[in-house]
């Protein structure tokens, strides 16, 4: 099959998993209003190109959290990946840094993270808030000594959110897939009607974080700490406040309360509203070089892009990460140029547009 765009992975990707893992990798909570907006938003908004303007040396790479990445993206954190393909993190973690972007490393990652920040490149951990405290600070300091390079703090999930695609596969963790930094992952793997036994392990294992958790994390480390699942106006000027090196605009994916407004409705706004106190970032539906041009011209940074990687992951491994991350650097080349910037910097000076049409 010929990939020329990331929905030919998709299809692949679904025609390669068990039913019940695609479901897992693909749905949104509740009726999936979030997840089917995140596209749709994107979708209606248009970029105003600009021409005549000097391409000779143009390029896609940007400053992401104080150093050089070869495109304004990284990896998003996805849980278990292992169950997509056997070479699960480690596949896409080096792909990751053969494209030279940052991996973000899941809490629930299906191998250890001092693995998977072994692979090089440049590896964030994305940490989830536990109900023991000195666990969660613990995470942090294994992330700090295995050389990653960031703390991407998950702040919109006090409980995983009603994912009712695996309540009705009653989808548990197959026996080959652990959650590789906990000591124990048994109520992941217990199968009961009705049930998602992962939601049931992380409502054993997570708690509610708040702004002295944000403050607990940042005292622990020297890292650039990013905290995921900003919405709001006034949760956005409080991060600035509490001296956070970025923020994630985002809605978790669809995944976490279903009817959240898309990060990309929100996104300008939360730039403008912070005027630079620190980096900014969205994710949530970017499906093309041209959704990461969109993002950028909106006020974001970067952008973190998971499910397509985890159809490259399923599709071929990690070649079909390097495909998916190759791909996506064409397209965002191409609209680029033909958007009439030379770099990302010029990216963000685009004027967008949401017209209606029909």
């Amino acid at each position: 099959m010929t990939y020329v765009r990331l929905a030919d992975f998709e299809r692949a990707a679904r025609d390669a998993l068990p039913g019940q893992i695609w479901d897992f990798l693909a749905g949104g909570s509740g009726t999936e209003a979030s997840l089917a907006a995140n596209r749709t938003a994107l979708e209606q908004t248009f970029v105003v190109p600009r021409v005549l303007r000097d391409l000779t040396e143009s390029g896609t790479g940007a400053d992401v959290l104080g150093k050089r990445a070869a495109l304004p993206m990284g990896v998003a954190p996805i849980a278990y990946q292992r169950l997509f393909h056997p070479g699960g993190e480690l596949a896409a973690a080096r792909a990751a840094r053969d494209a030279g972007v940052p991996y973000v490393i899941c809490t629930m990652s299906s191998v250890p993270l001092e693995e998977i920040a072994a692979v090089g490149g440049r590896p964030w951990f994305q940490l989830y808030w536990l109900r023991d405290q000195k666990r969660s600070l613990e995470l942090v300091r294994r992330a700090e000594d295995s050389g990653c390079e960031a703390i991407v703090f998950t702040v919109d999930v006090p409980w995983m959110g009603r994912r009712l695609r695996d309540m009705r596969n009653g989808f548990a963790l197959p026996e080959w897939v652990t959650a590789a930094n906990f000591a124990s992952s048994a109520a992941a793997h217990r199968r009961t009607r009705g049930v998602s036994a992962v939601a049931d392990h992380t409502a054993r294992e997570f708690a509610p974080a708040n702004w002295d958790s944000v403050a607990a994390v940042c005292a622990r480390t020297n890292l650039p700490v990013v905290l995921k699942g900003i919405l709001a106006v006034e949760d956005a000027r409080r991060a600035v406040e509490a001296g956070v090196s970025g923020i994630v605009v985002s809605n978790h994916g669809g995944r976490q309360l279903d009817g959240a407004v898309p990060g990309t409705e929100v996104l300008g706004e939360i730039a403008a509203a912070i005027g630079g106190g620190c980096q900014v970032l969205m994710d949530g539906g970017i499906r093309s070089g041209g959704d990461i041009l969109k993002a950028i011209a909106l006020g974001a940074s970067a952008v973190l892009v998971g499910r397509p990687v985890m159809w490259g992951l399923a599709t071929a491994g990690q070649d079909g990460v390097r495909q998916v991350l190759e791909l996506l650097a064409a397209e965002l080349r191409d609209a680029m140029g033909l958007a009439g910037c030379e770099s990302v910097h010029a990216a963000g000076q685009l004027r967008t547009r949401r017209p209606r049409y029909g």
